[in-house]
């Protein structure tokens, strides 16, 4: 009896798919990230032909990357976790509660600013553990746990503000605190400062008649934004957890049959998306010198919208943080962008639920159709 090989393939001509090589059409489709760029390029031709031109110049971009580098920490965060087959809706609530820890660490307890830091993710550790113990323990669905933790931080947020602040749901006093400290510049502020300078004096990028330039440095979230993309794609493209994150989303009895530790890949990846919510929250706390209890109002939903259109798939098993990088830099610029244009801002939420069916239907249909995957 003789074997089928490749080098007499059945009558037909047909022979292994897995042996085919993809047409690159076939190639550039299966790219997970292939819809936030395509967003990403059909919204920037929208504002260059809607928007002041003003939108585009050094400083317009700056003005909508730190909003997008906000959100885009929470959506890596988010992507990394879908990717597992898990949900978060408690990041934004999560943003309210570090920042109440951080703020009360340092303007409370008066401890230094790298103590206050190290505390605020400490509670990240414990929130995310927690979050994972009981998904992983009890069988019920992350999408439900983490919606309890939605209302049950945001309800600490309020009684600990008031707490700290002697009756009011905001706390001062963040900046002044910090002010000094060695690690002030890595989380607040402009980075390249005196490369900006230096540029503005040669006459390389715009200046004000003072000869200062217009725009001082580069906001030093958006730079934790790029290392974040950059080091989480590596993670999931060049790693052996990345491949366990695969696998624990997209077969989770398969995976562990395979000596995958799926729990523990959930648990760490619960607490790294607290601690990109915590991250967001020192940032922003530092940058605003104060904290509230609407901080981080809606953005688990920003976030994980972002992490969609980037590519992740709601069931698990597929997604790109590059994907998310793009997506959310597709927020910003429509945050921002609208506020060049005579367009309404409430737009922006239209966009929002719009850019979500699209993104579910390009990635559960359109992508499925054509190259055959799920």
């Amino acid at each position: 009896m003789s074997t089928i090989t490749e080098k007499n393939p059945p009558p037909g001509g047909t022979s292994d798919e897995r042996l085919r090589k993809a047409s690159f059409a076939t190639t550039l489709l299966r790219r997970p990230e292939l819809g936030a760029v395509a967003g990403l390029v059909l919204v920037s031709l929208f504002f260059a032909f809607t928007a002041n031109p003003a939108m585009f110049t050094l400083a317009g971009v700056m003005n909508f990357m730190a909003p997008a580098a906000q959100l885009g920490i929470l959506a890596v965060g988010a992507a990394l976790l879908m990717i597992g087959g898990e949900f978060d809706l408690s990041i934004g609530s999560m943003v309210a509660f570090a920042g109440l820890v951080f703020g009360a660490a340092l303007v409370v307890w008066n401890l230094p600013l790298p103590v206050a830091i190290l505390i605020a993710f400490a509670f990240a550790v414990v929130v995310g553990s927690v979050n994972a113990q009981i998904v992983l323990r009890t069988g019920l669905p992350s999408f439900i746990v983490t919606l309890a933790f939605l209302f049950i931080l945001r309800g600490l947020t309020l009684v600990g503000l008031k707490w700290a602040s002697g009756g009011s749901t905001q706390l001062r006093g963040m900046r002044e605190a910090a002010a000094g400290s060695i690690l002030a510049p890595i989380f607040s502020g402009d980075a390249f400062g005196g490369l900006f300078t230096w540029l503005g004096q040669a006459g390389i990028i715009e200046t004000f008649p003072s000869g200062l330039p217009t725009v001082p440095g580069i906001p030093v979230e958006i730079l934790w934004f790029v290392v974040i993309a950059l080091l989480a794609t590596w993670v999931l493209l060049r790693t052996s957890f990345g491949n366990w994150i695969f696998a624990a989303g997209g077969d989770p009895k398969a995976a562990r049959k395979s000596g995958v530790p799926v729990d523990r890949v959930k648990i760490i990846l619960f607490i790294v998306t607290a601690s990109c919510a915590t991250l967001v929250a020192v940032l922003t706390v530092l940058d605003a010198g104060s904290t509230d209890a609407r901080r981080g109002f809606q953005k688990e939903f920003e976030a994980i919208i972002a992490a969609v259109i980037g590519g992740c798939l709601l069931t698990g098993g597929y997604g790109s943080a590059i994907g998310a990088f793009f997506g959310s830099i597709v927020f910003g610029m429509v945050l921002i962008g609208l506020t060049y244009t005579s367009i309404d801002q409430d737009w922006y939420l239209v966009f929002l639920g719009g850019m979500l069916l699209l993104a579910v239907v390009f990635n559960n249909v359109i992508r499925k159709r054509v190259t055959g995957e799920r």
